[in-house]
């Protein structure tokens, strides 16, 4: 059945890759963006779509559509960019979340909330279930996005219980993939640009952190996959980690990468590790298993490849960093 489909953030990494999904499955797509961290190239090849239509709006101003189905995922979700405007950051996610869920309550809409593994903070349970309540700093440079999410799944399940409003909520972790903007100072986009200028590859701290990493393409079909699943599924509400759980320390994945893109680039450490910064991160996806049935299937090796493929097609120049700090 063709529904009626709001994506918020619909033109940044994960959106667009989201709306080129539901777009080719027939629905109609409504993307949401304010240009912040997104880019209107990302969604360029949709906009002669008969089922795609493009609103620039911000989602902490009120949106009055009649939509089937919505996915939030507006928010800046690279630590340079959501540091840059703290307040702005917790607003987004906070009155976001809000004014998408008033919107879901109004029209009788499925809403699917795009959360995040920075709900578990500095973890000290390794790896992170869903039933771990996290070690998140209030205070600290990384509040406003961690203790906003925080805040917006809060929201989802009073909504949820006082409301009756049909909630999921996914905890996205690490992912990587084309459309990364190449200044977003996430570890991914800095390695492989600077691998592929030339430059020396710098680990914060001593690169022994660890991370896990997602290719989009198995992060989207996670998303839609919980959107999609009937209502009396047991857990349906979530919260869902989404991630791969292969794990690579920051230095394994600066190797990977120059060794993929066949740079002469040294590997160095030339910053200290950011405050609040987590050691290790992975997420436990055993109720994502047996929920929906889904697990990546894209390894590192292959994804980075893909990922680095598509840096060396762009324009590098026609991208600007969209704040100071990446």
């Amino acid at each position: 059945m063709i529904k009626r489909i709001l994506v918020t953030g619909g033109a940044g990494f994960l959106g667009s890759h989201l709306c080129d999904r539901l777009v080719d499955a027939g629905h109609d797509v409504i993307c949401v963006d304010n240009f912040f961290t997104s880019q209107k190239s990302n969604i360029d090849h949709l906009l002669d779509k008969h089922n795609f239509e493009l609103v620039r709006h911000d989602v902490t101003h009120p949106l009055f559509l009649e939509v089937d189905q919505i996915y939030n995922l507006a928010c800046p979700a690279a630590p340079g960019h959501y540091q840059f405007n703290p307040i702005k950051t917790t607003k987004t996610s906070v009155m976001g979340a809000i004014n998408m869920l008033g919107l879901a309550k109004r029209v009788g809409a499925r809403i699917l909330h795009a959360s995040t593994s920075e709900v578990y903070g500095d973890p000290d349970v390794h790896p992170q279930p869903e039933s771990y309540r996290g070690n998140v700093n209030p205070i600290g440079p990384r509040a406003c996005y961690d203790e906003g999410k925080r805040a917006a799944e809060t929201l989802m399940f009073d909504y949820l219980r006082q409301n009756k409003v049909n909630i999921r909520v996914v905890r996205i972790f690490n992912t990587y993939g084309p459309r990364m903007h190449p200044y977003d100072g996430r570890v991914v986009s800095n390695f492989i640009r600077q691998a592929l200028e030339g430059n020396d590859i710098t680990l914060y701290g001593d690169g022994e952190q660890s991370r896990a990493f997602c290719y989009v393409d198995d992060l989207i079909r996670g998303i839609i996959a919980m959107m999609e699943t009937p209502d009396d599924a047991p857990n349906v509400h979530g919260p869902v980690n989404l991630g791969n759980p292969g794990e690579f320390t920051i230095r394994e994945l600066a190797q990977l990468v120059k060794e993929l893109s066949g740079s002469s680039s040294n590997i160095i450490q030339s910053r200290e590790l950011p405050e609040d910064d987590p050691i290790q991160r992975r997420p436990d996806i055993t109720l994502a298993k047996s929920l929906l049935n889904w697990q990546p299937q894209i390894d590192l090796r292959t994804g980075l490849a893909k990922t680095i493929e598509w840096f060396k097609s762009i324009d590098m120049s026609r991208y600007r960093p969209p704040t100071p700090n990446y």
